[in-house]
């Protein structure tokens, strides 16, 4: 091979028979949907978890589920299947029963990526409410950790275990308007390393990305933010662009391979330089 060739292969072939579960994957603009599409490329068989009702509330709206199961289903290599499971987090049953359906369906779980994430029904410390710290609570923090738990439970110890959670990088700056959403979050970055401490004993690594701004749709014009505002925010972006799918699904891909298997406990940041101090 031609030195820096490798750089410009891809990573198909990668994960081949291996199986993997991601949350949070009910919309093409989604961070979930550009991670189950490496993975599916990369020759993994991908359960995807969703609950459109919870997009269909939101500004951005809802995608046809049926739709981006095809879609996804397009881009699987080498046999490669794609499984999806509809689960509401706030159900206190539904991470142990996503990661029941995902083992039925494979027979084995060897990558768990836990995506999901609720949005709205926040604010500022003076405007939450109970309901809005639990909910937040249930959907990205709870349910991270038991799903982790039954995805652990059920590991044999094969090589190839990993885990990855996604937080949105509170410890790196302020987000006065997003008091729920932080908090949850910010306890999965602050327990990584005591959840890696112990899975990494029995072969499994976890490590923690955030991904940093990425325009999952909300960042499109009118949708919360209009044009100025945007621009003002895109200046925080040493490139010119705001964080795109495809950038943390990157990473992601990279930390489910064996080429990472010597990261455990990490929480990584993928924000293109992002500048918090403007």
């Amino acid at each position: 091979m031609v030195v820096g060739e490798g750089a410009r292969l891809t990573a198909m072939g990668t994960l081949t028979a291996r199986t993997a579960l991601v949350s949070g994957v009910s919309r093409r603009q989604g961070i979930g949907f550009a991670t189950a599409s490496r993975l599916l490329q990369a020759g993994a068989s991908v359960a995807i978890q969703h609950w459109s009702p919870h997009d269909a509330d939101q500004p951005w709206g809802a995608d046809d589920v049926e739709d981006l199961i095809a879609e996804l289903s397009s881009h699987a290599v080498d046999g490669a299947t794609v499984v999806d499971i509809v689960a509401n987090f706030v159900d206190d049953d539904g991470p142990e029963r996503v990661v029941s359906h995902a083992v039925e369906a494979f027979g084995h779980l060897d990558i768990l990526v836990c995506n999901q994430a609720v949005s709205g029904h926040d604010g500022t410390l003076a405007e939450i409410g109970i309901r809005d710290l639990e909910l937040h609570w249930k959907v990205n923090a709870r349910a991270t950790l038991l799903m982790t738990q039954a995805y652990a439970a059920r590991h044999d110890g094969r090589p190839g275990g990993r885990v990855v959670w996604l937080t949105s990088g509170q410890q790196l700056g302020p987000m006065p308007d997003e008091i729920a959403y932080a908090t949850s979050k910010a306890a999965l970055a602050g327990v990584t390393a005591s959840v890696a401490a112990g899975l990494i004993r029995h072969g499994i690594g976890l490590n923690t990305v955030n991904p940093g701004p990425v325009n999952t749709g909300y960042l499109d014009e009118g949708v919360l933010f209009d044009a100025d505002r945007l621009a003002q925010i895109r200046a925080r972006f040493p490139l010119g662009r705001f964080g795109e799918p495809d950038d943390p699904a990157r990473l992601i891909a990279w930390l489910v391979s064996d080429e990472a298997a010597w990261v455990v406990g990490q929480v990584i940041s993928t924000e293109g330089g992002f500048e918090r101090w403007h």
